[in-house]
Protein backbone atom coordinates (compact mmCIF):
# COMPACT_ATOMS: atom_id res chain seq x y z
CA UNK A 1 0.00 0.00 0.00
CA UNK A 2 1.56 3.34 -1.00
CA UNK A 3 1.81 6.10 1.57
CA UNK A 4 0.12 9.41 0.85
CA UNK A 5 -0.18 12.64 2.79
CA UNK A 6 -3.95 12.18 2.72
CA UNK A 7 -3.54 8.94 4.67
CA UNK A 8 -0.94 10.24 7.13
CA UNK A 9 -2.68 8.40 9.97
CA UNK A 10 -1.83 5.12 8.22
CA UNK A 11 1.80 6.19 7.95
CA UNK A 12 1.66 7.02 11.65
CA UNK A 13 0.43 3.50 12.40
CA UNK A 14 3.68 2.18 10.95
CA UNK A 15 5.88 4.81 12.58
CA UNK A 16 4.70 4.13 16.13
CA UNK A 17 5.70 0.47 15.66
CA UNK A 18 9.17 1.02 14.17
CA UNK A 19 12.25 1.17 16.43
CA UNK A 20 13.23 4.63 15.14
CA UNK A 21 9.75 5.80 14.19
CA UNK A 22 9.98 8.95 16.30
CA UNK A 23 13.15 10.07 14.53
CA UNK A 24 11.60 9.26 11.14
CA UNK A 25 8.59 11.41 12.01
CA UNK A 26 11.08 14.19 12.72
CA UNK A 27 12.64 13.83 9.26
CA UNK A 28 9.24 14.06 7.58
CA UNK A 29 8.27 17.04 9.74
CA UNK A 30 11.51 18.78 8.78
CA UNK A 31 10.69 18.25 5.12
CA UNK A 32 7.07 19.39 5.46
CA UNK A 33 7.85 22.50 7.46
CA UNK A 34 11.13 23.58 5.84
CA UNK A 35 11.40 27.00 4.25
CA UNK A 36 13.83 27.69 1.42
CA UNK A 37 16.67 28.51 3.83
CA UNK A 38 16.19 25.22 5.71
CA UNK A 39 16.16 23.24 2.47
CA UNK A 40 19.31 25.05 1.35
CA UNK A 41 21.06 24.10 4.60
CA UNK A 42 20.14 20.47 4.00
CA UNK A 43 21.37 20.57 0.41
CA UNK A 44 24.64 22.14 1.53
CA UNK A 45 25.57 19.07 3.62
CA UNK A 46 25.01 16.57 0.82
CA UNK A 47 27.65 13.87 1.37
CA UNK A 48 28.75 13.90 -2.29
CA UNK A 49 29.74 17.56 -2.24
CA UNK A 50 33.44 18.04 -2.91
CA UNK A 51 34.02 14.41 -3.81
CA UNK A 52 35.76 13.16 -6.92
CA UNK A 53 33.77 11.19 -9.49
CA UNK A 54 34.99 7.79 -8.26
CA UNK A 55 34.15 8.74 -4.68
CA UNK A 56 30.65 9.83 -5.71
CA UNK A 57 30.13 6.51 -7.49
CA UNK A 58 31.21 4.60 -4.39
CA UNK A 59 28.81 6.65 -2.28
CA UNK A 60 25.97 5.94 -4.71
CA UNK A 61 26.68 2.21 -4.58
CA UNK A 62 26.61 2.22 -0.75
CA UNK A 63 23.34 4.15 -0.81
CA UNK A 64 21.78 1.64 -3.20
CA UNK A 65 22.95 -1.31 -1.11
CA UNK A 66 21.51 0.26 2.03
CA UNK A 67 18.15 0.55 0.31
CA UNK A 68 18.37 -3.08 -0.73
CA UNK A 69 18.97 -4.03 2.90
CA UNK A 70 16.01 -1.90 3.99
CA UNK A 71 13.71 -4.35 2.21
CA UNK A 72 14.29 -6.66 5.20
CA UNK A 73 11.95 -4.55 7.36
CA UNK A 74 9.01 -6.95 7.93
CA UNK A 75 5.91 -6.23 5.85
CA UNK A 76 2.40 -7.38 6.70
CA UNK A 77 2.46 -9.79 3.75
CA UNK A 78 5.75 -11.46 4.68
CA UNK A 79 4.94 -11.49 8.40
CA UNK A 80 1.60 -13.15 7.74
CA UNK A 81 3.12 -15.68 5.34
CA UNK A 82 5.67 -16.75 7.93
CA UNK A 83 3.02 -17.15 10.60
CA UNK A 84 0.74 -19.12 8.29
CA UNK A 85 3.61 -21.44 7.48
CA UNK A 86 3.87 -22.15 11.19
CA UNK A 87 0.15 -22.94 11.25
CA UNK A 88 -0.53 -20.51 14.09
CA UNK A 89 -3.46 -18.23 13.36
CA UNK A 90 -2.89 -16.12 16.46
CA UNK A 91 0.72 -15.60 15.38
CA UNK A 92 -0.52 -14.30 12.03
CA UNK A 93 -2.39 -11.51 13.75
CA UNK A 94 0.47 -10.71 16.11
CA UNK A 95 3.02 -10.56 13.31
CA UNK A 96 0.79 -8.49 11.07
CA UNK A 97 -0.22 -5.92 13.65
CA UNK A 98 2.86 -5.68 15.83
CA UNK A 99 5.73 -6.24 13.41
CA UNK A 100 4.64 -6.01 9.78
CA UNK A 101 4.46 -2.56 8.20
CA UNK A 102 1.77 -1.48 5.76
CA UNK A 103 4.19 0.45 3.56
CA UNK A 104 7.80 -0.15 2.63
CA UNK A 105 11.02 1.77 2.01
CA UNK A 106 10.36 2.59 -1.68
CA UNK A 107 6.86 3.94 -0.93
CA UNK A 108 8.27 6.02 1.93
CA UNK A 109 10.93 7.53 -0.29
CA UNK A 110 8.38 8.22 -3.02
CA UNK A 111 6.16 9.99 -0.49
CA UNK A 112 9.02 12.21 0.62
CA UNK A 113 10.34 13.09 -2.81
CA UNK A 114 7.10 13.39 -4.77
CA UNK A 115 4.43 14.37 -2.23
CA UNK A 116 6.23 16.15 0.60
CA UNK A 117 8.85 17.89 -1.56
CA UNK A 118 6.73 18.06 -4.71
CA UNK A 119 5.04 20.96 -6.42
CA UNK A 120 2.78 21.65 -3.43
CA UNK A 121 5.72 22.38 -1.14
CA UNK A 122 5.62 26.15 -0.53
CA UNK A 123 9.42 26.56 -0.64
CA UNK A 124 10.41 24.04 -3.31
CA UNK A 125 9.94 26.44 -6.23
CA UNK A 126 12.19 29.01 -4.55
CA UNK A 127 15.27 26.78 -4.74
CA UNK A 128 17.61 25.99 -7.58
CA UNK A 129 16.53 22.53 -8.82
CA UNK A 130 19.97 21.03 -8.16
CA UNK A 131 20.01 22.33 -4.59
CA UNK A 132 16.48 21.02 -4.03
CA UNK A 133 17.56 17.62 -5.36
CA UNK A 134 20.49 17.59 -2.93
CA UNK A 135 18.17 18.44 -0.02
CA UNK A 136 15.82 15.66 -1.12
CA UNK A 137 18.74 13.21 -1.16
CA UNK A 138 19.74 14.14 2.39
CA UNK A 139 16.19 13.83 3.67
CA UNK A 140 15.56 10.58 1.80
CA UNK A 141 18.76 9.00 3.09
CA UNK A 142 17.79 9.91 6.65
CA UNK A 143 14.25 8.63 6.17
CA UNK A 144 15.50 5.26 4.90
CA UNK A 145 18.10 5.08 7.66
CA UNK A 146 15.53 5.56 10.39
CA UNK A 147 12.88 3.46 8.66
CA UNK A 148 15.22 0.48 8.55
CA UNK A 149 17.11 1.14 11.80
CA UNK A 150 15.99 -2.22 13.12
CA UNK A 151 17.62 -4.18 10.28
CA UNK A 152 20.54 -2.05 9.08
CA UNK A 153 24.03 -2.41 10.54
CA UNK A 154 24.59 0.58 12.87
CA UNK A 155 27.41 1.95 10.71
CA UNK A 156 25.19 1.91 7.61
CA UNK A 157 22.33 3.60 9.46
CA UNK A 158 24.64 6.33 10.79
CA UNK A 159 26.07 6.94 7.33
CA UNK A 160 22.57 7.48 5.95
CA UNK A 161 21.40 9.81 8.71
CA UNK A 162 24.62 11.73 9.52
CA UNK A 163 24.15 14.67 7.14
CA UNK A 164 20.55 15.25 8.20
CA UNK A 165 21.42 14.87 11.88
CA UNK A 166 24.08 17.60 11.67
CA UNK A 167 21.51 20.08 10.42
CA UNK A 168 18.70 18.91 12.71
CA UNK A 169 20.90 19.13 15.80
CA UNK A 170 21.49 22.82 15.13
CA UNK A 171 17.90 23.72 14.22
CA UNK A 172 15.10 23.82 16.82
CA UNK A 173 12.13 21.81 15.49
CA UNK A 174 8.80 23.57 14.98
CA UNK A 175 6.14 22.42 17.40
CA UNK A 176 2.44 21.74 16.76
CA UNK A 177 1.61 25.26 17.94
CA UNK A 178 2.98 26.49 14.59
CA UNK A 179 0.24 24.72 12.62
CA UNK A 180 -2.26 26.91 10.82
CA UNK A 181 -5.41 25.46 12.39
CA UNK A 182 -7.00 28.66 13.64
CA UNK A 183 -8.69 28.20 16.99
CA UNK A 184 -8.13 24.43 16.77
CA UNK A 185 -4.36 24.93 16.94
CA UNK A 186 -4.47 25.58 20.68
CA UNK A 187 -6.71 22.55 21.21
CA UNK A 188 -4.35 20.31 19.26
CA UNK A 189 -1.30 21.55 21.17
CA UNK A 190 -3.08 20.92 24.47
CA UNK A 191 -4.10 17.43 23.36
CA UNK A 192 -0.56 16.48 22.32
CA UNK A 193 0.92 17.99 25.48
CA UNK A 194 -1.50 15.85 27.47
CA UNK A 195 -0.36 12.74 25.61
CA UNK A 196 3.29 13.45 26.33
CA UNK A 197 2.55 13.87 30.02
CA UNK A 198 0.75 10.54 30.48
CA UNK A 199 1.75 8.35 33.39
CA UNK A 200 0.92 4.67 33.97
CA UNK A 201 -2.61 5.51 35.08
CA UNK A 202 -3.16 7.77 32.10
CA UNK A 203 -2.04 5.13 29.63
CA UNK A 204 -4.30 2.62 31.37
CA UNK A 205 -7.28 4.95 30.86
CA UNK A 206 -6.47 5.20 27.15
CA UNK A 207 -6.20 1.42 26.81
CA UNK A 208 -9.54 1.00 28.55
CA UNK A 209 -11.08 3.60 26.27
CA UNK A 210 -9.78 1.72 23.24
CA UNK A 211 -11.30 -1.52 24.50
CA UNK A 212 -14.65 0.18 25.07
CA UNK A 213 -14.71 1.54 21.54
CA UNK A 214 -13.82 -1.59 19.57
CA UNK A 215 -17.41 -2.08 18.40
CA UNK A 216 -17.21 1.30 16.63
CA UNK A 217 -14.46 0.37 14.18
CA UNK A 218 -16.63 0.77 11.09
CA UNK A 219 -18.02 4.24 11.93
CA UNK A 220 -14.49 5.23 13.00
CA UNK A 221 -13.12 4.34 9.56
CA UNK A 222 -15.91 6.30 7.89
CA UNK A 223 -15.30 9.31 10.11
CA UNK A 224 -11.56 9.18 9.40
CA UNK A 225 -12.30 9.14 5.67
CA UNK A 226 -14.64 12.11 6.03
CA UNK A 227 -11.95 14.07 7.87
CA UNK A 228 -9.35 13.21 5.22
CA UNK A 229 -11.74 14.26 2.48
CA UNK A 230 -12.43 17.52 4.32
CA UNK A 231 -8.68 18.18 4.46
CA UNK A 232 -8.42 17.49 0.73
CA UNK A 233 -11.22 19.80 -0.38
CA UNK A 234 -10.13 22.58 2.00
CA UNK A 235 -6.48 22.48 0.97
CA UNK A 236 -5.31 21.39 4.42
CA UNK A 237 -3.78 18.00 3.59
CA UNK A 238 -0.26 19.08 4.50
CA UNK A 239 -1.43 20.68 7.74
CA UNK A 240 -3.30 17.54 8.79
CA UNK A 241 -0.35 15.32 7.86
CA UNK A 242 1.93 17.54 9.95
CA UNK A 243 -0.46 17.22 12.88
CA UNK A 244 -0.44 13.42 12.61
CA UNK A 245 3.37 13.32 12.58
CA UNK A 246 3.49 15.48 15.71
CA UNK A 247 1.02 12.99 17.20
CA UNK A 248 3.42 10.12 16.44
CA UNK A 249 6.08 11.82 18.54
CA UNK A 250 3.66 12.66 21.35
CA UNK A 251 2.32 9.08 21.36
CA UNK A 252 5.82 7.66 21.84
CA UNK A 253 6.88 10.38 24.27
CA UNK A 254 3.83 9.49 26.34
CA UNK A 255 5.15 5.96 26.91
CA UNK A 256 3.00 3.97 24.50
CA UNK A 257 4.81 1.09 22.80
CA UNK A 258 4.55 -1.01 19.65
CA UNK A 259 1.89 -3.25 21.17
CA UNK A 260 -0.25 -0.23 22.04
CA UNK A 261 0.09 1.00 18.48
CA UNK A 262 -1.01 -2.36 17.09
CA UNK A 263 -3.80 -2.86 19.62
CA UNK A 264 -5.73 0.30 18.75
CA UNK A 265 -4.28 3.10 20.88
CA UNK A 266 -2.68 4.77 17.85
CA UNK A 267 -5.94 4.67 15.88
CA UNK A 268 -7.69 6.30 18.84
CA UNK A 269 -5.07 9.07 19.01
CA UNK A 270 -5.08 9.58 15.23
CA UNK A 271 -8.87 9.86 15.27
CA UNK A 272 -8.72 12.54 17.96
CA UNK A 273 -6.19 14.47 15.89
CA UNK A 274 -8.43 14.28 12.81
CA UNK A 275 -11.41 15.42 14.86
CA UNK A 276 -9.58 18.35 16.44
CA UNK A 277 -7.84 19.50 13.26
CA UNK A 278 -10.88 19.21 10.96
CA UNK A 279 -13.64 19.79 13.50
CA UNK A 280 -14.89 22.92 11.76
CA UNK A 281 -15.74 20.89 8.64
CA UNK A 282 -17.20 17.71 10.16
CA UNK A 283 -20.74 16.91 11.22
CA UNK A 284 -21.60 16.11 14.82
CA UNK A 285 -21.77 12.36 14.18
CA UNK A 286 -18.22 12.13 12.82
CA UNK A 287 -16.88 14.37 15.58
CA UNK A 288 -18.52 12.25 18.26
CA UNK A 289 -16.90 9.10 16.89
CA UNK A 290 -13.43 10.60 16.43
CA UNK A 291 -13.34 12.34 19.81
CA UNK A 292 -14.88 9.47 21.76
CA UNK A 293 -11.57 8.40 23.36
CA UNK A 294 -11.19 11.88 24.80
CA UNK A 295 -14.64 11.65 26.31
CA UNK A 296 -13.90 8.24 27.82
CA UNK A 297 -10.56 9.29 29.30
CA UNK A 298 -11.76 12.61 30.74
Amino acid sequence: MPYTLVSAATLGFDLVRLPAGRALAGVLLSALQADDAALARLGAVHPARGLERDQRLTLAVRSRRAREMAVAVPHVRTAAAGARAAGDRAAVLVEQLEQGTIGDAPTLERLLREDVLGAEHPAAALLDPELLAEAADVLSDAAIGYWAAGVLPPLVRRELTASYDRVADSTPPAGPESLDLGAAGADLTAFLDGLRALDDAGRARWRAAVDQGRAERRPWATAMHEASWAAHVSGRIRVLATAQLHAVQAFLDGGFDRHDGAAGAWNAVAGCVQGIAMGDLLDEGALTVLRAPLTRTA
